[in-house]
């Protein structure tokens, strides 16, 4: 509960510093955020990529298994 009530004070306090009744930090938000948006989009390209590696990878395990499967299945039929 205490989490839930600091995060919205913090949300809070955040708007209000983009306002431009409150602080009026908002030109300097979208600086932030044109500088940091491409080093995001670089980590979640990376993150992608590796994810992709990954799925790759399951793919080959999950059809070497499903031959082996099948090989062991015939090997039992043979028998």
């Amino acid at each position: 509960m205490k989490s839930l009530i600091i995060g919205i004070v913090i949300l809070a306090a955040a708007v209000f510093a983009a306002l431009p009744c409150g602080l009026n930090w908002w030109d300097d938000v979208l600086v932030f955020l044109r500088g940091g948006l491409p080093v995001i989009a670089v980590l979640i390209g990376i993150i992608a990529v590796f994810i992709g590696i990954a799925d790759m990878k399951d793919r080959a395990e999950a059809k070497k298994e499903a031959e082996q499967e099948k090989k062991e299945e015939q090997e039992k039929k043979a028998e």
